[in-house]
């Protein structure tokens, strides 16, 4: 069995080298709660988002769901289900599920949070969405989300008075 570090260092590794860096998950964080904590850092939103980062639910997500992109890219899926990643077909879900089971470490408010994330597609969501070229990011997109989803829901619950609109 893996140790639960070379899980946490090899499902960021494969965050990189697919074009994600953690400063942009914690940029998303900050999009996310900025307006209900006052003064919160992108610095906090970092360290929540490597907080994320070190459960393996969340290193198990990320280690499937790009294997998977990244086999669809090769063309190793059998068809349909190459063509589906390949489009990121709408109507797929399996996406969504997949990263549901990130945010379901951290509570309900997760589940909103995602929503919304997953709707506005803001920073690197959307470079990741879009469909331009070989690359497929049918899971990578919604993982993001999912990460960042869960990472605000963590800051929101470890600062519960803290939460209000800022002005």
């Amino acid at each position: 069995m893996k140790s639960d570090n070379e899980l946490n260092i090899k499902s960021q590794s494969l965050l990189k080298e697919r074009g994600v860096e953690l400063k942009d998950i914690a940029e998303l964080v900050l999009f996310l709660q900025n307006q209900y904590i006052k003064d919160l850092t992108l610095e906090e939103c970092l360290e929540s988002v490597k907080a994320v980062l070190k459960k393996r639910e969340v290193q198990n997500t990320i280690i499937t769901g790009i294997e998977l992109d990244m086999l669809a890219e090769q063309g190793k899926l059998s068809q349909p289900l190459n063509d589906i990643l390949m489009e990121d077909e709408g109507l797929y879900g399996v996406d969504e599920i997949l990263a549901l089971s990130i945010v379901n470490v951290f509570g309900s408010i997760g589940f909103t949070n995602y929503g919304y994330i997953d709707k506005l597609k803001p920073g690197i969501i959307k470079k990741l969405d879009s469909k331009n070229g070989p690359s497929c990011n049918t899971f990578l997109d919604d993982i993001v989300g999912a990460i960042a989803a869960s990472a605000a829901s963590r800051i929101a619950h470890s600062n519960p008075d803290k939460i209000g609109l800022v002005d």
